[in-house]
């Protein structure tokens, strides 16, 4: 795939258009994590010293076409000033005569937030109609919004057919680095996919298996792998119903020359809780009252083997509860020895998902890795093999 950058484009005295993720986590009226907000901080830097008037549009919440008040991207004003050092203006609507006005006002360099997309029923509808009168406050358009890429909305796919599209920096990161973890990586390339539930990672691991060279599977998730094979899990959450299609994931992996890697040996205990006494079990050495709540140290041994002999390395999941201690330790003892492995530079490693970041940033590697996506998502749907509609917009 190719795809236009803004260093490819004539941006001085442009309206650019600019498809940004401000969908925050907010409390008590203020943001609680700005990590979006500095995502974006680049392309604005680089359209401002372009000399290009940079108007910005995103979605937050789920207002459903409704004009809600608590959903407004008013109170982010005030803190993309602080971030960006310079003044930005609001518009109270994000089409129309409202924010044509606005735009009018605006100087080469200036910065403007438009209103909540999803105020307007014709956004998530992909409407035509909508994306033109989007289309109508730009010159060109740049989309820094991977984590909306697998939406087909009117401000990710229908306005980019409309105006000259181009990817903002963080999506051309976005894809770079997931290019070099899929699309055309250094092999070895090992997955790590973990997380609880095999029903909401099917697709991914039916994909994973015939791209990878070895794939780790971890979390809840691998209960019902051993439960597959024989295991007793004994009060583990487990889908049993999944066995047969766990078998047949098997299967797919041994076609198609992926070592499949499960765990060796796992640590339960009677209760999910912080503190609780915690046992380091064999496989099928499960009593009925115990849960799998971790990966064993033969396991996490065993992973830091198949990293030191992998070039690449995709992970999407903890390997255990590790929200509650001790049930954090093979989640951490991987993550800091994958980050450890990157800062040495013998190993590429990309990772994403919302329990991956969380998990990455509680053992404190997360800026060791390659990169690590928020995309949430399409994060997911791209690990998954599918065409995210709004990186196909950008195909040139």
């Amino acid at each position: 795939m190719t795809f236009r950058t803004l260093d490819q484009a004539d941006l001085r005295g442009k309206r650019a258009l600019v498809r940004v993720d401000f969908n925050v986590p907010m409390q008590d009226g203020e943001i609680s994590d700005d990590t979006r907000l500095r995502a974006a901080l680049p392309t604005i830097k680089e359209l401002r010293d372009g000399g290009a008037k940079v108007i910005l549009i995103s979605h937050f919440d789920r207002p459903k076409g409704r004009r809600v008040p608590s959903m407004s991207l008013k109170p982010l004003v005030e803190p993309l000033e602080k971030l960006i050092g310079a003044p930005v203006a609001f518009a109270d609507d994000c089409v129309g005569e409202v924010a044509e006005r606005a735009e009018g006002y605006l100087k080469p360099g200036g910065v403007l937030l438009l209103e909540n997309l999803r105020f307007h029923a014709g956004e998530e509808e992909n409407d035509p109609g909508f994306a033109k009168k989007l289309a109508a406050l730009g010159d060109l358009y740049v989309d820094d919004a991977f984590s909306a890429a697998h939406r087909a909305h009117a401000s990710t796919e229908g306005v980019a057919h409309l105006l000259p599209a181009y990817a903002g920096e963080s999506m051309r990161r976005e894809l770079d680095a997931l290019d070099k973890a899929l699309g055309n990586p250094e092999r070895p390339v090992l997955g790590i996919v973990g997380g609880s539930k095999v029903s909401s990672k099917l697709d991914l691991l039916r994909h994973l298996v015939t791209k990878l060279d070895k794939l780790a599977i971890g979390g809840g998730m691998a209960n019902t792998f051993l439960y597959a094979q024989g295991h007793d899990v004994g009060a583990s959450y487990c889908e049993k119903d999944l066995a047969d299609t766990a078998r047949e994931i098997i299967g797919l992996a041994g076609r198609n020359n992926c070592k499949l890697f499960l765990p060796m040996d796992i640590v339960v205990a009677e209760k999910m809780a912080a503190g609780a006494p915690a046992r380091v079990r064999g496989l099928g050495e499960v009593d009925d009252d115990e849960r799998i709540l971790d990966a064993g140290p033969e396991t996490i041994a065993r992973l830091k083997r198949a990293m030191d002999n992998s070039k690449t390395l995709i992970w999407n999941g903890p390997l255990g509860v590790f929200e509650i201690p001790p049930f954090d330790k093979g989640t951490m003892e991987a993550a800091k020895y994958a980050a450890e492995l990157t800062r040495a530079g013998k190993i590429v490693a990309v990772a994403g998902g919302g329990d991956t970041v969380s998990a990455l940033n509680a053992a404190g590697v997360a800026g060791d890795f390659t990169f690590v996506s928020t995309a949430g998502g399409a994060f997911l749907e791209w690990m998954e093999g599918k065409k995210l509609p709004g990186v196909l917009a950008l195909d040139r």
